[in-house]
């Protein structure tokens, strides 16, 4: 499992009863886990003196109830990089913490490379990966259909006093950029996808993970530069393996151009059991 483990404003202090207890710099929120299947040994005062809980509801969604006051939107660390967080009716605060553990990766790739690195940010959310790569000394083209996260991910590279570095953020339909770049001959050292488990193409067409995937990524290998750096796929989408990223990442990147694949499940430490969250599966090929 690749742990992030350098956090000190976020923390999963307990989870058990399919839920999770987590710091958020100064804010404690209590959320729904569906890994976490094992009870909650003891509701101690600290779950129940929370800011904010998130309750599913048995018809699909949810909603928070606050307990105490927090502000709109706050901040949080993670070394140099920062983050604006927000509960959003669908649970999440806009910030992914185990994804710590791909900025750290992709950081040490982009600084150690020796050379301008291109990086291209697909299905980029808020923005961590962008900041991340950026705070390392890329160039960033950040693409997300959402405009409400890409405004998200530029107000975090302004918190994080990166805003001159060389970044375009780009709303925009993931697969016609991806389409368009290659028709502009546009090249890219290092590509970055958290493809979803689902969702609409720009034609209406479904996307669904199982399926799509694989053709998605065989369509990127066009816009790869002649050096490319890395490539990884973050997923959520349950029932996907790991070694299912690593069979596509060594039918594509490394079948052309040699290289290494490494994949896994990716965590977080539970503070008060010394257990580990997994929080996804990632598949990364490097250079």
């Amino acid at each position: 499992m690749y742990m992030a483990r350098d956090w000190q404003d976020y923390e999963i202090i307990d989870t058990g009863g399919g839920e999770k207890l987590e710091r958020w710099g100064d804010v404690i929120l209590r959320r729904p886990d569906p890994q976490i299947i094992w009870p909650l040994a003891n509701e101690s005062a600290q779950w129940k003196n929370v800011h904010g809980h998130y309750h599913r509801s048995s018809s699909g969604g949810g909603h928070w109830e606050m307990k105490k006051s927090i502000p709109d939107s706050w901040s949080i660390s993670y070394g140099k990089l920062k983050f604006h967080l927000r509960p959003t009716n669908f649970k999440h605060t806009g910030l992914f913490p185990e994804q710590a553990a791909n900025w750290s990766w992709m950081m040490d790739k982009i600084a150690g490379a020796g050379r301008k690195i291109q990086v291209l940010n697909l299905f980029a959310y808020t923005g961590g990966a962008t900041v991340a790569a950026a705070a390392a000394g890329a160039s960033v083209v950040h693409v997300d259909a959402a405009k409400g996260m890409v405004q998200w991910a530029k107000e975090n590279l302004q918190l994080s006093g990166l805003g001159e570095r060389p970044v375009r953020f780009i709303t925009d339909d993931v697969f016609k950029f991806v389409q368009r770049e290659e028709r502009r001959g546009n090249k890219y050292d290092a590509i970055i996808m958290d493809p979803p488990s689902y969702g609409r193409g720009p034609g209406g067409e479904m996307w669904k993970l199982e399926q799509s995937l694989y053709p998605f990524l065989e369509s990127c290998l066009s816009i790869m530069s002649d050096q490319p750096l890395f490539l990884l796929i973050n997923s959520y989408t349950t029932g996907i393996s790991p070694t299912v990223l690593e069979n596509m990442l060594a039918m594509t990147m490394k079948s052309r151009y040699g290289g290494s694949i490494s994949s896994g499940e990716i965590g977080l430490p539970i503070t008060a059991s010394g257990l580990h969250l997994p929080c996804g599966i990632l598949g990364r090929w490097e250079s």
